[in-house]
Formats: structure tokens, sequence, C-alpha cells
């Protein structure tokens, strides 16, 4: 019987462990996880999700306070059109980000950064090559685009010296989105180095219509296995979403898969990003509160735990300090939606915003419990303290039961 350490994935003469982890932001995807993946010899990810936001946290800059500052007169109103990011900022950012991460590996395995399309930022095409840039620029391993076709994001980067030289992924959940990104870049004689392909499982944000229960990972990943190989394209090929045990991961590996990329079970782990106490919500939640829902102004539809403090909440919109979903003309759904319920109740207090959700606000405050589909499972992975909250579990600990376990086992922690 195999285990996920039989297999290799090989970027060139490099042989890495099977296992990534996915690029879960904000900041869930800590330096930390990424580090101790790496150390493992396995893929880590770090995630660009609002990182002028992430080093104020870490790195003590004041990007928030300043754009805030700035644009504070502006707060009150609903045309936000004017508040833009500072490019020289976004770019020290992801600077100090990526270069800490990269100057504190010491593994044989990589490091990636999660790059979202969908981070518009009030002007998209600008932002994205900074972002896109930037972390090439700081030495990052790769970068794997997220969050939409990114149809134009190699062509943003083709003048960096580091454009063939870094390795760059998309992650897709479809055939069709793969053939559009491939189609797109074909121009460039530059394939991608891998192929993230996403199912209906997956947290966050997902590439599906809220009818995405008729879908399959497996289905999904065999066709694209199968075009690449009519294409005669060898491009590794990596399945994510709902890969809960070794034994899921072995499946997928035996079938074409060049690696598996896994979240769900390192949100409980000491070095991810999410705070101890909302880890202890990601442990008790059911599969009753598994939800996917269209609160997200991106438009996509997104899974979380249903009872987190971001659904239906109706907070004053924060562009001023964040606005890293507006879009090129300045706009976010929320902003629409807020703007609605304030009209429908002059009088109030306090309102509810139950159809969207003012998602940078709700991240940054870890108020958005974004989770995959199988988070209900996370109590059977650990211990029970006699308090009744959880045993948090180490990164190595997780890593090393998904490559070693055998028959669908889930080797449980010392206590």
């Amino acid at each position: 019987m195999k285990c996920v350490d039989d297999f290799r994935l090989r970027f060139g003469k490099r042989e890495i462990v099977p296992i990534i982890i996915g690029g879960m932001g904000v900041d869930i995807s800590s330096r930390q996880l990424a580090l101790e993946v790496s150390r493992l010899g396995g893929i880590g990810h770090i995630s660009d999700a609002m990182l002028p936001t992430v080093t104020d946290r870490h790195d003590k800059t004041k990007f928030v306070s300043v754009k805030q500052k700035q644009y504070k007169l502006n707060i009150k109103e609903t045309d936000k059109s004017m508040v833009q990011f500072d490019l020289g900022q976004i770019a020290e950012s992801t600077r100090l980000h990526v270069s800490k991460t990269m100057e504190a590996n010491r593994g044989d395995g990589m490091i990636f950064v999660n790059c979202m399309e969908k981070l518009t930022m009030n002007a998209p095409r600008e932002t994205l090559r900074v972002r896109l840039c930037g972390a090439l620029d700081a030495g990052i391993d790769g970068i794997t685009l997220s969050a939409g076709l990114h149809l134009g994001s190699f062509a943003l980067m083709e003048d960096n010296p580091r454009f063939r030289d870094a390795k760059l992924g998309i992650i897709v959940s479809s055939l069709r989105a793969l053939q559009l990104f491939m189609r797109k870049t074909s121009r460039l004689n530059r394939l991608p180095d891998f192929i993230v392909v996403e199912g209906p499982l997956a947290g966050g944000h997902l590439g599906f219509g809220l009818d995405w229960a008729k879908y399959d990972l497996h289905t999904i990943v065999a066709e694209i296995v199968a075009h690449l190989k009519t294409e005669q394209l060898d491009i590794p090929v990596i399945a994510a979403g709902g890969i809960f045990t070794g034994s899921d991961a072995v499946n997928f590996l035996e079938n074409g898969c060049a690696a598996v990329q896994v979240a769900t079970r390192f949100t409980v782990a000491k070095e991810c990003g999410i705070p101890p106490k909302i880890q202890q919500e990601y442990f008790k939640a059911t599969e009753d509160d598994m939800e996917v829902n269209m609160i997200s102004p991106t438009g996509y539809p997104m899974r979380m735990i249903k009872n987190c403090p971001a659904i239906g909440a109706g907070i004053r919109p924060n562009c001023e300090a964040f606005g890293y979903l507006l879009d090129a003309n300045g706009h976010c759904d929320y902003i629409d939606a807020y703007n609605r319920e304030v009209a429908l109740h002059p009088n109030a207090k306090k309102i509810s915003v139950k159809d969207k959700t003012c998602l940078c606000t709700h991240m940054r405050n870890y108020d958005c419990w974004t989770c995959g589909h199988y988070t209900y499972r996370l109590k059977d992975t650990t211990h029970r303290n006699p308090d009744g909250t959880y045993q948090i579990l180490s990164t190595e600990h997780i890593f090393k039961d998904y490559q070693f376990s055998v028959d669908n086992q889930i080797a449980l922690p010392p206590k």
C-alpha cells in the first residue's frame, strides 16, 4: 500500500515532497507556516492578500494609517474612485513580506506566493503588476495565480528578469478556464510550470456557481490530464480541494497528478495565522455549519462557517484604510448594499447587510471564517481537552500524517 512519500514532485533536478499548502489570506498561510512546510520538504505558500495591512501588523509599517489619513475627508462619500493605493507602498510591502520569508528559509522545499486577480485595488492592472514583479524581485521561488482567469498576468511579468526563472502556475477549476489561459499566453512562449486544479470542496472563493455540488474534482482532473497528454504538454497537475487524508492524496497521485494542494487541516496548526480562539470555532463546526454563499463583493461564491461574524454585519465601508476590492472605477458591491440599508433604515443606530459583506475589514479582523468543505472533520484529527477545547496541532504533525499515512488513517497527535 503506497503513501505520499513514495512520490515526488519534480521541477528540473529538484525533487519535492508532493504536498503543497494552499495560499490562504489574509495572512492565514503565514510566514511561519510556509517556512515550516519548506523545512519538511514540501511547498509552502504565503498570500499577498492585503500585504500593506499584513506588514503593518508584523513589520511595524504604517501603510494603512497613512492611506486613511490621506483620504479621511472622503470617508462619508459614496464615490471611492479617488481612493488610490500608492504603488511604491504596495511594492515595499510586497518586498518586505516576501524577502523576510525567503531570507528565513532554511528548508529543502520551496516557498510560493498566492496572488489573487480579484484584488483589484482601484487600479487592477497597475497594482497586479507591482505585486507580481515585487514578489519576483524579492526572491520568491514561485507564484500561484488565483481568483481569476489571469489572462494578462504573464504579460505583466514578461519584462522581469525572473520571468523564466521562477516557477509560475495557475489555479483553474475547469478545462475551459485552462484553455483560455493557455491561448492568451501562448504568444509569450512561456508555459506554466504547474497547474493547480481546484475542485468544488475547496475553501474560500470557488471557481463554480452555486451549483458547485454537481462537479467532481476527479472528473475535472482527468479531463485536464487527458488534454495535456493529447497536446503533448508535460506540465505537472496538482489536485486541490477536499483532500483530507494521505490516502485521498495517493488516489490523485496514482491517477496522473504530480502533487496535491491542501489547506483545511492546516487551519488548526499552531503556525497558522488564525488566532487560537477562532481555531476552536473551526474545530467545533458541524457539517450543517458549512455554507456556500454569495456575500463576497467579488461576485464569486465563497465557502465559510455560517455563524461567522462577517455574515449579516453592517459595518461602514472602510475603503479609505483598505479598499482592496475596489474595481477600476472605485466601486465595490458592498458599498451599494450598505448604502441601500442605510437609506431603508435612516434612524437605525445599527444596520444589518445580509447579501454582501465588507470583506476587507472582516478578513483583516479574522471575522470571515472561510473554510473547506471538510472543516467539520477537524475535530477527528486531534484530542479534546478536559475543558472542552481541542488540542492545537503542529504543522509538522499534520504534514507527516499526509506524507506517511495509509488506509485512510489519521494519526492523532501526542497529548
